[in-house]
């Protein structure tokens, strides 16, 4: 009787060993390929949007005016996009440009610009987006998020104090 009973426990321990290695092999498999999902999918989105499908295209409305811009291709221009659409009020500066300091800060890779012109959508700094209105030359290094297409009356636009303005895809 006790050969039995020590065979049937033998019998009983192989089993729950072996469901508990099938259990743990499946739970494997499965955090392997959510894994292998992740890293393939880490570098396809940037912000919400798929990095082959950015968006270099935005609208600007200043004043029930609406402009359109081309976006730079590069990391700041990324985040702005993914932070669309919002309205900000931007302050006046120098009667050449409108800024505003947002909470987070950007990706940078400032440079020396030489020449703003017309249009011109710069970052200042990390969290300091600026659109200039007039052309000049500068020597501050800025990095360039983009253009508006066609600025001609945006100065006339923006006015000479503070304007809300907003940015949308």
């Amino acid at each position: 009787m006790k050969k039995i009973i020590i065979i049937i426990l033998i019998f009983l321990v192989i089993g729950v060993c072996t469901l508990l290695y099938l259990k743990m092999k499946s739970n494997e498999s499965g955090n392997l390929n959510e894994v292998d999902n992740q890293l393939n999918n880490k570098n396809d989105k940037v912000g919400g949007e798929s990095v082959n499908e950015f968006v270099n295209k935005i609208n600007i409305n200043i004043n029930g005016v609406t402009y359109t811009a081309t976006l730079e291709d590069n990391d700041t221009a990324k985040e702005l996009v993914s932070r669309m659409p919002f309205t900000i009020e931007m302050n006046e500066l120098n009667s050449n440009e409108k800024y505003y300091y947002f909470d987070k800060s950007f990706p940078t890779n400032s440079s020396r610009i030489n020449r703003i012109n017309n249009g011109d959508i710069m970052l200042y700094g990390s969290d300091c987006l600026v659109l200039f209105y007039e052309s000049f030359n500068t020597s501050y290094s800025y990095t360039r998020i983009g253009k508006i297409d066609n600025p001609n009356n945006l100065k006339n636009v923006v006015g000479n104090g503070n304007i809300t303005i907003t940015f949308t895809k």
